[in-house]
């Protein structure tokens, strides 16, 4: 909008003043509007509606739609051969099931004693898949699993707004700290020391050398996966630079090579691919993580961000699958320059612990995406942040005073 002031108007009591105003043109560029449809529309299946038993007995609909509606909705179902509470959400619809998602067990840490042990050391990194994780549950209209709330990745899925280092500054991050009363036990001090790196303009940060690894297995096919999946990249395709060069590897029953090293200027080329996949098949996560690995060594770039970015539901089960040889692989892999971050998508299936160990080992980062907004995030606002390292294998060590301090606890990072 554009201000305008009049001065010197002439207002008659009872008469109409008119004032002319001209407007004046801009040009735009282009303007994408991303809308989220729900998929599930309450207001059309989810209203109730009140039928007489005559009006019941004149329907020739027995299936199991109408067995379903016959029975309570808090009747418990047999699900594996084990009885279980069904809740369902407003509306009488049932949540996504979560029985094979699979979470690390987290225990919390208790209090130590600072004569004891005065140095609370842990290393530090920025993932912020709990956070979004736990919204999906609450927005389904339950509680996360225990094991889900990732205390530290609640805290760091702000932003605080904190000083980084000034441009002349040779340190990479500055640090803050804070301290108040803990506000579930007045008795106690809570303290959070913050780091805030160093803030780069986007067209200042290093070439990306991104290497797409896309799940099509059949697991991904329902809306909340792939489909979602292509809409967040279209996203990030928008905001390349033609500096910037993109690869995808694909897998399921097999693997393969489905878009060279394309950089920025040929973005429908990009498009294209990315549109064209489709899920099916099982999951042969590891042929296609060593795949894509050798692809971004092939095209590595000493000056660039060079990066695997696997994004699924987690689930591997072809090849090699435990954790330990997993994470054997990446680490393996990292120390050719090549860091590995992992997206996850998706309800029901979300292997938390195996994504969050390939990330950590990966020397990357770990975020779940619930919606096109938080797509939006990761990969549009907070991109720079995500895919290029101010500093790796970063550890913290805190030092308390036993003159001034009796006990402490960490809150958070107990893994």
């Amino acid at each position: 909008y554009a201000f305008q002031t009049y001065t010197e108007v002439e207002v008659v009591s009872g008469q109409r003043t008119t004032l002319d105003a001209q407007l004046s043109g801009e040009s735009l560029g282009e303007v994408v509007v991303e809308y989220e449809r729900p998929m599930i529309q309450r207001d059309a299946i989810g209203a109730p509606r009140v039928m007489s038993g005559a009006e019941m007995q004149g329907r020739r609909t027995p299936g199991i739609a109408a067995q379903r509606s016959a029975a309570p909705m808090s009747a418990p179902a047999a699900v594996g051969g084990v009885m279980r509470q069904q809740t369902t959400r407003p509306g009488g619809l049932y949540p996504p099931p979560t029985d094979r998602e699979g979470y690390a067990t987290i225990e919390e840490a208790g209090f130590k004693r600072v004569t004891d042990s005065p140095l609370s050391t842990f290393s530090i990194d920025v993932d912020r898949a709990s956070y979004s994780n736990v919204r999906r549950f609450l927005t389904d209209g339950r509680l996360p699993v225990v094991d889900a709330v990732r205390v530290e990745e609640m805290v760091n899925a702000f932003d605080y707004g904190l000083e980084g280092p000034g441009r002349r500054d040779q340190h990479p991050f500055a640090v803050s700290a804070e301290i108040t009363d803990a506000p579930w036990a007045p008795q106690h001090r809570l303290a959070r020391i913050s780091l805030q790196g160093r803030r780069i303009d986007t067209e200042d940060l290093p070439p990306a050398n991104l290497v797409f690894l896309i799940d099509v297995s059949g697991s991904m096919s329902a809306p909340d996966k792939l489909p979602l999946l292509q809409r967040a990249f279209r996203l990030l395709v928008r905001e390349m630079r033609p500096q910037d060069r993109m690869a995808l590897v694909v897998y399921a029953g097999a693997s393969g090579l489905v878009l060279p090293p394309t950089d920025g200027t040929e973005k429908a080329r990009i498009l294209e691919a990315i549109d064209n996949l489709r899920a099916g098949g099982s999951t042969a996560g590891a042929a296609g993580l060593r795949l894509a690995y050798q692809t971004a060594r092939e095209h590595f770039d000493p000056h660039a961000t060079n990066r695997v970015i696997l994004a699924t539901d987690g689930d591997f089960n072809v090849g090699v699958s435990s954790d330990a040889e997993m994470q054997r692989l990446v680490e393996e892999e990292r120390e050719s320059g090549v860091f590995l971050s992992v997206l996850g998508f998706g309800t029901g299936n979300v292997q938390d612990a195996k994504m969050e160990t390939l990330a950590d080992h990966g020397n990357g980062n770990y975020a779940y995406i619930d919606g096109i907004r938080e797509a939006e995030r990761v990969f549009v606002r907070e991109f720079g942040g995500t895919l290029f390292a101010i500093a790796k294998d970063v550890k913290i060590q805190v030092e308390f005073n036993p003159a001034e301090v009796a006990g402490y606890r960490l809150i958070g990072y107990e893994n």
